[in-house]
């Protein structure tokens, strides 16, 4: 792998049981760094826990796609009556969890897409940034909708198309026709999927930039969350260091010369009918 990783993220496209693993090895080896370096995972779940209304009251409260636990543990101080589960795909991810968590949160190694949970048996789901890596989001919808009981609150977090923008072009420059960058499904595309999965659900789309001293700065902050680009299209061979030079300086810099990262955002709420 060259100094400069091949950028964000898994390839979503390339479903099955190898991406999965692909998946849950990339972020469990960087589950000491993702912490310090889960700056955007962080502001966007603490926007899904200010939309939680007040009067929620649940019992039983899972936590998908949990990473290190950083918001399993703000949900566990938040409902302290709750049962709460922390789930991930990761093992590497659910034992630095474990190590950072409370003995009162359970921990559960799982696929998204197959639940071990019984029908109707979750208050509230909460899923911060996690979704975006499935090849199947549909199937984790529908096992979010199989799981939570009537009156139960969903919410979820994801990137959308338009992600890294400013990555994509100056790759696209110095590097013409060749993959670096993830692709992410467009909003109208995530508002078909919601309305066929979750009717009645919203959801809220934002544009977040983020700054950076370098494109080598945002390559670490990627690497660090383990979001390294593994699609099917790229490179068999070490990058040139020629091109890693050629994309820093087709990068667009602000007029203080910093780096700027778009990150689009969406958040999806869903509450499931009552009986």
């Amino acid at each position: 792998m060259s100094v400069f990783t091949d950028l964000m993220a898994i390839n979503c496209t390339d479903g099955g049981t190898g991406s999965k693993q692909s998946i849950a090895r990339g972020f469990g080896n960087a589950c000491h760094t993702y912490d310090s370096a889960s700056r955007l995972q962080k502001s966007m779940g603490d926007r899904m826990l200010a939309r939680i209304p007040a009067e929620l009251n649940p019992g039983i409260v899972l936590d998908l796609g949990c990473g290190t636990g950083w918001f399993t543990r703000r949900l566990a101080a938040r409902y302290p009556k709750a049962e709460i589960t922390g789930a991930d795909l990761a093992p590497g991810m659910l034992e630095q969890a474990r190590i950072t968590g409370s003995d009162a949160v359970n921990w559960l190694n799982a696929d998204a897409e197959q639940l071990p949970l019984a029908d109707q048996s979750v208050d509230l789901i909460f899923s911060n940034l996690m979704i975006q890596w499935s090849p199947r989001p549909e199937v984790v919808l529908a096992e979010c909708r199989r799981v939570l009981a009537p009156g139960g609150l969903l919410v979820v977090s994801t990137l959308l198309d338009g992600t890294l923008k400013e990555l994509k072009q100056a790759w696209s420059k110095a590097d013409p026709g060749q993959a670096h960058v993830n692709r992410f499904a467009p909003h109208k595309d995530w508002r078909v999927l919601t309305a066929d999965t979750l009717p009645g659900s919203e959801l809220e789309v934002d544009a977040i930039v983020l700054p950076y001293d370098s494109p080598m700065a945002l390559n670490r902050e990627l690497k660090h969350l383990g979001a390294v680009f593994r699609g099917e299209e790229r490179r068999r061979t070490v990058t040139a260091p020629g091109r890693f030079r050629a994309m820093c300086r087709a990068y667009p810099h602000g007029d203080d010369h910093e780096c700027l990262a778009t990150y689009q955002a969406g958040w999806l709420y869903w509450r499931k009918p009552a009986l």
